[in-house]
């Protein structure tokens, strides 16, 4: 009974010695582009492997190739690693179908290598988002498994009081995905609205808005302040930074 040929052949001469992924993934580690921009570059046909046109995102990589982008060869960019102020209205992608601004028009002309957002911040909300082309970082970041907290400073309309609180880290299900605060607190309260702080060990899509509607309270503001022990400080709204290389290590040790 004969066997079928392996559909891309690994070369008798170089075997791979590590783990093999495909080509799309292998353009998103190297910091080149994200996942889904490199799968996106490959099917136009912008890519070679070993002078090969190869149109397959999921061809696969050993580690050894010389792949080209355009014609240049692809190197590992240099990692980099900022904090940024997001403001409210900007989109958290590389573009928008409706011509919105983005996250990247804050970083238009810095420089900068191809960098993807770390967790997301919808368009309403503000503050601390980090970026970076360190894929492995930002997965550790990320990952439910992690448990890295991420803390907000929210604006609701009216004044909850300690049962609502104590709801909040009882936790509420909404279209069946349970939602709930690690911790909250009070912050101050004005005539109409309240500000509270708001712990999340978690981060659903539009987590805390949900919760508090749940309850019966709308969100006015959003703020996110920290990720882990990094805080949002004095950066200007708008204003991006480099991160040092202990905040950086500080976050991968999570």
């Amino acid at each position: 009974m004969s066997s079928r040929p392996p559909r891309f052949p690994v070369s008798r001469t170089r075997r791979p010695s590590g783990p093999v992924h495909g080509l799309a993934r292998v353009l998103s580690k190297r910091g080149i582009c994200s996942r889904s921009q490199g799968e996106k570059f490959v099917r136009e046909g912008r890519v070679r492997v070993d002078g090969r046109l190869v149109r397959d995102p999921e061809f696969p990589i050993a580690g050894h190739e010389r792949i080209e982008l355009d014609d240049a060869t692809t190197e590992a960019a240099s990692l980099v690693y900022i904090a940024m102020n997001k403001p409210r209205g900007i989109v958290v992608s590389a573009s928008d179908e409706r011509g919105r601004d983005t996250v990247y028009s804050l970083i238009d002309g810095a420089g900068l290598p191809w960098l993807g957002p770390v967790g997301r911040l919808d368009k309403a909300s503000e503050g601390l988002l980090l970026m970076s082309n360190d894929t492995v970082w930002a997965a550790g970041i990320t990952d439910p498994v992690t448990h890295v907290s991420k803390t907000y400073h929210v604006q609701v309309v009216g004044h909850p009081d300690e049962a609502t609180l104590a709801a909040m880290l009882e936790g509420v299900t909404d279209e069946g995905a349970l939602l709930r605060a690690q911790a909250v607190e009070v912050l101050r309260r004005g005539e109409r609205t309240a500000w509270l702080d708001v712990t999340l060990d978690e981060g659903r899509n539009r987590h805390i808005r949900r919760l508090l509607a749940a309850l019966g309270f709308e969100v006015q503001r959003l703020v996110r302040v920290s990720i882990g022990d990094l805080t949002l400080g004095e950066l200007a709204k708008g204003q991006w930074r480099h991160l040092s290389a202990d905040e950086v290590a500080q976050l991968r040790r999570r």
